[in-house]
This record gives C-alpha cells, sequence and structure tokens, in this order.
C-alpha cells in the first residue's frame, strides 16, 4: 500500500523524498508524487524510483499521509470530491503562510493536520523544520510526522502562532545567508581578489564560522568580540556594519517575510 503521497514535486519534495530513501524509512514504491503539467513531477519519479500520478483521486484516495508541497496560492485548486477523499488521512503541509484553519476549511473530513516549515538545507540532511498542531495527534501520526520531517534535520514542534515569525527567519533564512556569502565575496573581489579566490574564502569562511559558534557554544556577540582587537581590522569593518545598521537591516528583512508569509494566508 501507498504511505506517503507529495502534492508537488518541487526542490523541498525532492529533497524529503532523497532524505527518505537515503535513510532507508520508506521504499520507493510506498512514496508517490504528482505535479503540476510542467514535467516535474515525471522528472522526481525516475531520478528517485518514486511512483507517479497525474490522477488526484488515485493519490488521495491510496496514500495514508499527504504532504501538500506546491505554491501556496495553488491550495483552492484542490477540488471538493478530492479533498473529501482525505477523510482521517494525515495532512503534512510545508506551504508558507497557509494556516492550519484554512487547511480545516480544505481538508474538513479530517483533524489530522499538521502545519510544518522546513528549510532547504534539509537537501543535505542538514536543515531544521519547526511544526505546528491544532489537536493533539495520537503517537503513530507524531511519529510518522517527525520521522518525515526530521529526516532532513532536527524538528522543532512550536505554537502555530510562531510559524510566520519560523518562516522568516529559518524558512527564508537561507536565502539570506547566501546572499551574504555573495556580498563578502563581492568585498573580496573590490578590495583585489579574484573572484574564484574571494568566493573560496567566502564560503569557507562562512562555513567554518558556523562550525565554530556550534561547537564552542558560545553566543555570536561573544566570538565576535574575540575576533575584534581595539584598533585593528576586524573592528574597522565592525564600524561600517554598524554605522549602515546592519542588524536592523537584517531584522527589517524577516518581518518583511513574516509580514508576506501572513499575507499568504489571505490569497
Amino acid at each position: 500500500m501507498l504511505k506517503v503521497a507529495f502534492l508537488g514535486a518541487g526542490r523541498m519534495s525532492s529533497a524529503i523524498i532523497t532524505s527518505l530513501l537515503t535513510n532507508k524509512l520508506y521504499r520507493p514504491d510506498e512514496l508517490i508524487c504528482t505535479s503540476a503539467d510542467d514535467g516535474t513531477g515525471k522528472s522526481l519519479s525516475k531520478q528517485t524510483g518514486i511512483l507517479y500520478t497525474d490522477n488526484l483521486e488515485t493519490l488521495f484516495t491510496e496514500a495514508q499521509t499527504l504532504v501538500l508541497a506546491f505554491k501556496p496560492q495553488q491550495l483552492h485548486e484542490i477540488e471538493i470530491v478530492n479533498a473529501n477523499l482525505s477523510a482521517n488521512k494525515l495532512i503534512i503541509s510545508i506551504l508558507a503562510g497557509i494556516t492550519i484553519h484554512k487547511l480545516e476549511s480544505k481538508f474538513p473530513h479530517t483533524n489530522k493536520i499538521i502545519r510544518s516549515m522546513p528549510n532547504t538545507p534539509g537537501q543535505i540532511g542538514a536543515g531544521i523544520t519547526c511544526y505546528a498542531l491544532r489537536n493533539k495527534l495520537d503517537n503513530v501520526d507524531i511519529a510518522i510526522a517527525e520521522g518525515i520531517l526530521g529526516s532532513m534535520g532536527p524538528t522543532i514542534l512550536v505554537l502555530e502562532e510562531y510559524m510566520d515569525a519560523v518562516t522568516a527567519l529559518s524558512g527564508s533564512g537561507p536565502a539570506y545567508i547566501f546572499e551574504f556569502i555573495a556580498a563578502l565575496r563581492d568585498g573580496g573581489i573590490q578590495a583585489g581578489l579574484d573572484a574564484e579566490l574571494a568566493y573560496r574564502l567566502a564560503l569557507e569562511t562562512a562555513l567554518g564560522s558556523s562550525r565554530l559558534l556550534a561547537r564552542t557554544k558560545e553566543s555570536p556577540e561573544r566570538l565576535c568580540d574575540l575576533v575584534s582587537s581595539p584598533g585593528g581590522t576586524t573592528l574597522a569593518g565592525l564600524e561600517v556594519m554598524k554605522s549602515r545598521n546592519f542588524r536592523s537591516i537584517i531584522a527589517e528583512t524577516v518581518i518583511a517575510a513574516k509580514k508576506r508569509s501572513a499575507e499568504l494566508a489571505k490569497e
């Protein structure tokens, strides 16, 4: 019997499915996906060996767990007849901004609904996922959900009221980290380095600094102080960041993403 169906076959579905298969949590014949008419579902099926269908009725009927992994704006496209077939199914949503209440309205015949937000480092098992519940689920359903989401990295149960902020920080956060590394690279180029060397130094510095921060368990501020000698080069650079309100810019970035996450629920 099919166990998990993925509605959507984009990067995050691919990341979850790859992690599930790599960790041998499911066999390929226990997973199935569908997608928009863009070839992504067929391509994912070919790459991973999982099943593919363009028949939503089959998908809703036969799978035990449904993972919603399409664009949030596409939720309204699920027809009532298919939504009704979700009775008593476990539904795991990774749709940014879509509340549990809205999901309950779309799938009124099940109370086993989980709202989650993984992030793209999950593609290599280095992600983190927060999830929220409205109704208490039994241990079996929790184990299934944590197995699926936890295949990509740690999971954290949070109150749903935090999910828009989670989406803005850890969901969107990788893009902000990538942008910072790109900026560090560009700074190196402007300082006279060739592009290849500047990129390697920026990337390895970001990787090493993150590992150091995680391993020492010191605060970012403490490690920053340890690197910054009075009158030194690091402090000169940090003063520029401070004068341009770097932290405020990043905070505003997260708040803007949180606002957009809340807006998606209304579209």
